[in-house]
């Protein structure tokens, strides 16, 4: 649930944000690249891996509400889906990486992957999912 919540606010950024980069030149590959390392260091596999299942087991659940006598099919639709959908993880990277590039110089993403591959960084990563989750628990009070 809470890389949901991180994924969602990612997500919505992007949406909400992306037209901010149309004036701008294309970013080189080797930015898009040193990028998609950034959101991997940041942890962007673990991050989309539960929305992509979350997905799955929604609309499972819906529909087994619906027709309980399909749990079994679906059960095993989900599986298959599952495995179909690992894929688009690294297309949501590439395009997560894609987003981050247009707007920070190749430079400034060196920066940040140095800086999120130090222990300072590292800790940043482990403590904040704990910090966005606490944050959404204080603004659902």
């Amino acid at each position: 649930m809470k890389h949901c919540r991180l994924a969602a606010l990612l997500l919505f950024a992007c949406t909400t944000f992306g037209g901010a980069a149309l004036a701008q030149p294309a970013p080189s590959a080797a930015a898009i690249s040193t990028a998609k390392e950034l959101v991997e260091t940041k942890g962007g596999a673990a991050m989309f891996d539960p929305v992509i299942i979350s997905i799955v087991e929604q609309t499972k659940a819906a529909l087994v509400q619906t027709n309980p006598q399909l749990t079994k099919d679906l059960n095993d639709v989900a599986t298959q889906l599952r495995t179909e959908f690992t894929p688009k993880r690294d297309e949501l990277m590439t395009q997560a990486a894609k987003l981050y590039a247009d707007r920070f110089s190749e430079q400034e993403l060196k920066d940040m992957l140095t800086f999120y591959k130090s222990a300072l960084g590292k800790k940043m990563v482990a403590v904040e999912q704990q910090v966005i989750d606490e944050t959404f628990n204080y603004i659902q009070q």
